[in-house]
């Protein structure tokens, strides 16, 4: 296939048109995907918001399940201080490492255990030596956002130590099951993240779970797309030739002639 244009040959190999093609291709697909992860990102953002605006009460047959990530809520039961359990690998939000402090809760007439998360606390002088995260058993309201356990980029290894029995118990990133096990109960499939002004809690700067905005992904989208225009650019390039006996452009000269 050629085309001719003014005194060029439009005359892509093939070889370079799929090459080409699968570029392009590759480029707007990722750019549409950082387009959707940004949407995504905006959307938690919006949830978080949204999340405060009203606080819904877990009691009768209101379960977790029922409500959106972030929701704002209150309960009433009591804490279970002698099964406390310590995230690992949590670091603060100044980069310090140490844990999150999660406490079952249990909720008036309900079977299921509540996991509340009561902040972070620093790591001790030693990895035997846990912070102090007792916590009365007495009767109370807590209240915060419901959202999911923390969970890794990519998971290694199991949550705990196995053969242990100590506790609070580390484990490292659990899942539900794993604390189900541990506990030797049911909990619920959310967290409630202990409100910022609540008493007996930790360090608590709570917000949506992401390592970057929304913005970055549009920056990398942006780029994507970039990187598509430029490959076309170079494929028209490359594909122009000029045709036999065509006259050079004319170009500016100058006389030393007196």
């Amino acid at each position: 296939m050629s085309l001719r244009i003014a005194n060029r040959e439009f005359a892509p190999r093939l070889w370079a048109a799929l090459l080409t093609v699968a570029v392009l291709a590759v480029c707007v697909a990722l750019g549409w995907w950082q387009v959707g992860r940004a949407r995504e990102k905006q959307a938690m953002i919006e949830s978080f918001q949204r999340g405060t605006q009203s606080s819904v009460e877990l009691k009768g047959d209101v379960t977790v399940d029922e409500l959106l990530r972030y929701q704002h809520v209150r309960a009433e039961g009591h804490y279970q201080p002698a099964r406390q359990i310590l995230i690992d690998n949590m670091p603060s939000q100044s980069g310090r490492p140490g844990f999150r402090v999660l406490t079952p809760f249990r909720r008036d007439g309900s079977e299921r255990l509540l996991l509340v998360d009561r902040g972070w606390v620093s790591l001790g002088a030693t990895r035997q030596d846990l912070p102090p995260v007792f916590v009365s058993p007495e009767f109370r309201a807590v209240s915060g956002r419901l959202d999911a356990l923390p969970a890794p980029g990519v998971r290694v290894g199991d949550a705990g130590i196995a053969g242990d029995t100590s506790w609070p118990r580390v484990l490292n990133f659990p899942q539900q099951q794993d604390i189900e096990k541990v506990l030797g109960a049911q909990v619920e499939s959310r967290i409630v993240l202990l409100d910022p002004a609540a008493p007996n809690g930790y360090e608590r700067v709570w917000r949506p779970a992401m390592q970057f905005g929304p913005e970055r992904h549009l920056a990398y989208a942006i780029q994507w797309f970039a990187f598509a225009l430029v490959a076309l650019i170079i494929f028209i390039a490359l594909s122009l030739r000029r045709l036999p006996g065509a006259a050079p452009a004319p170009t500016d000269s100058t006389s030393d002639a007196p």
